[in-house]
């Protein structure tokens, strides 16, 4: 018999630098989406849910043992600098306000939906890091912890499409939270918000969500 091939610890290979700054995403204080202070940086985030709509339960549960801790995101996101690939200098991280500027949009996008969510219910971290981390950190949060808003319930980030484009089906995320009302515009869908809540009920019956938070051994939160 032979023996199992020994491979050598890269601490400079691709998955290993990932893990790195998704581990200190989820490392970063928690910060109340109602209330965020304006602050500079652009980079990556996380949004956690701890409220009581009910097919949201699976989720909401663990996040609601410690708010101080918060485990299993809802949605997560980047976001980048503007222009920063324009030239051969990548921008500096520190000069934008892309990262509160998504948060809030988010913030509004929730508030818009105060008839089945409370903005006071969601909480986030966020890293500031350089542009050539930023994707790389996000797809290993996504990977991990498979949040619902990005992998299910299609439409949470998306903008207003703006007059002329509102040919597309409204956002299966509008049809169980309404209220953007730009949303309205678009096709409706035929499914309804009994039938989404079902299929995110049966969804999060069968998908492995993560006990650990963390990427790196067992480092406490």
């Amino acid at each position: 018999m032979t023996s199992a091939e020994i491979i050598p610890f890269n601490p400079l290979d691709k998955k290993s630098l990932g893990a790195s700054v998704a581990e200190a995403l989820v490392s970063q204080p928690v910060h109340s989406l109602a209330s965020l202070n304006s602050f500079m940086g652009t980079g990556i985030y996380a949004i956690y849910y701890h409220g009581d709509f009910e097919p949201y339960s699976p989720i909401a549960e663990p996040n609601k043992k410690d708010l101080r801790f918060p485990t299993i995101p809802i949605y997560v996101g980047k976001a980048v600098p503007q222009g920063a690939r324009k030239g051969k200098v990548m921008a500096d991280p520190t000069r934008s306000k892309a990262l509160f500027t998504r948060l809030s949009e988010h913030a509004d996008s929730v508030r818009a939906a105060s008839s089945t969510l409370s903005v006071d219910d969601f909480y986030c971290r966020y890293l500031v890091v350089d542009e050539i981390w930023i994707s790389l950190g996000e797809s290993l949060m996504i990977t991990k912890f498979s949040p619902l808003w990005n992998l299910f319930l299609d439409g949470f980030g998306n903008h207003d499409p703006g007059n002329g484009r509102y040919q597309g089906f409204q956002p299966r995320w509008d049809v169980i939270h309404p209220g953007r009302q730009w949303a309205t515009k678009c096709k409706p869908r035929l499914e309804s918000a009994e039938e989404i809540a079902r299929d995110i009920r049966t969804h999060l019956r069968v998908i492995n969500i993560p006990e650990n938070p963390h990427f790196l051994g067992n480092a406490p939160p």
